[in-house]
């Protein structure tokens, strides 16, 4: 826990299934350094033991507090190249204190997506932010699981089973078209089983994903919430609106499914919600783009406003629940003191 690095390597020396085989060589390291709020970490595959030494295993940080009360996770990195909810994620374990409750955090969920630069959206490899403790790198990935980690080939099409949408077969490797996922499926599969194995069993009541989209997409500052906790983040909006943050508010689609914000929610107890902030990585000839220091829309700004709406969220929620349940953290800091002094400001 005091260490500088969190480093998780792993070599995976086969990945086999429906008969497609590949041999590879993996060791991923992510430089998040735990603060002193942190008191266990823990893997994936502890919530389920077949993702050991797998690219789908990943470290979960565990903020527990002297006060019992409820729990809330965070999932940063679903997709890879969604940077600022990677980082918001990441500054959370570096810098929350839990009073009362927990707070669970995987700042990769899709572990496998951070490995290679997206075929469709090339970017950076890594991101260089400047530190209290000088200049620090953080990878910047793909949307979807490597194909060589998967475990079997793209399909033709894919259709999750509740859903009515039809998509390109890369989507099998998309973590969020996956839940609830399958304990003996492709690797993204089993991430999306062990991510909501986690939130079942450590009985999370609020569940937050960090995402991003294209600036031009209509889910840039966007809120997507279950239909069972849409009250709570119109609350929230409201709070937001009047420190002059502008977000939007959308409902689970009852259709498109595999999405953690409906699966999520539909599965467990937990209020779940997803969060959108616009990448200009992700712009149509956004190749060039920079994604930590745009004019328009800047990684600090990203990163304020997942953590300010995550905030906002809980507040709502504190106000709604019983005192058995409630969370309280500190030292989370949101887009008014992010925002000027940028992301590297609030890491160790």
């Amino acid at each position: 826990m005091k260490t500088l690095r969190s480093i998780l390597c792993m070599t995976l020396l086969s990945v086999s299934s429906g008969g497609f085989a590949v041999a590879v060589e993996e060791e991923l390291k992510h430089d998040i350094r735990p603060g002193a709020g942190v008191t266990a970490v823990k893997h994936l595959s502890d919530y389920l033991p077949s993702l050991s030494r797998t690219p789908g295993d990943s470290p979960v940080y565990v903020l527990e507090g002297k006060d019992k009360g409820g729990t809330v996770s965070v999932a940063g990195g679903t997709h890879g190249n969604e940077i600022a909810g990677i980082m918001a994620a990441i500054l959370l374990v570096e810098r929350a204190h839990v009073q009362r409750g927990r707070l669970i955090v995987v700042p990769h969920a899709n572990n496998s997506a951070v490995s290679y630069p997206d075929p469709k959206r090339p970017g950076p490899s890594s991101i260089t932010l400047t530190t209290p403790s000088g200049k620090r790198q953080f990878q910047y990935g793909s949307r979807l699981t490597k194909p060589e980690h998967q475990g079997m080939p793209d399909p033709g099409k894919y259709r999750h089973p509740k859903s009515t949408e039809e998509l390109d077969g890369s989507e099998a490797r998309n973590l969020d078209r996956s839940y609830p996922g399958k304990a003996d499926g492709n690797l993204t599969e089993r991430m999306a089983y062990a991510i909501l194995q986690l939130i079942k069993k450590e009985e999370v009541d609020v569940a937050f994903d960090l995402h991003e989209s294209g600036p031009d997409s209509r889910l840039a500052w966007m809120v997507v919430a279950n239909p069972k906790n849409v009250d709570i983040a119109a609350i929230a909006i409201l709070v937001l609106d009047a420190a002059d943050i502008q977000m939007k508010l959308e409902p689970s689609s009852e259709t498109f499914r595999g999405l953690s914000h409906r699966e999520w929610g539909d599965a467990s107890k937990a209020q779940a919600y997803l969060f959108e902030t616009p990448n200009p990585g992700m712009a149509a000839g956004g190749n060039a783009a920079d994604v930590v220091n745009d004019a328009k829309f800047p990684l600090a700004r990203r990163v304020g406003v997942h953590l300010s709406t995550l905030m906002a969220i809980l507040d709502a929620y504190n106000d709604a629940a019983s005192a058995a349940l409630r969370v309280k953290m500190t030292d989370v800091p949101g887009l008014p003191q992010i925002g000027p002094a940028g992301v590297g400001a609030f890491l160790k």
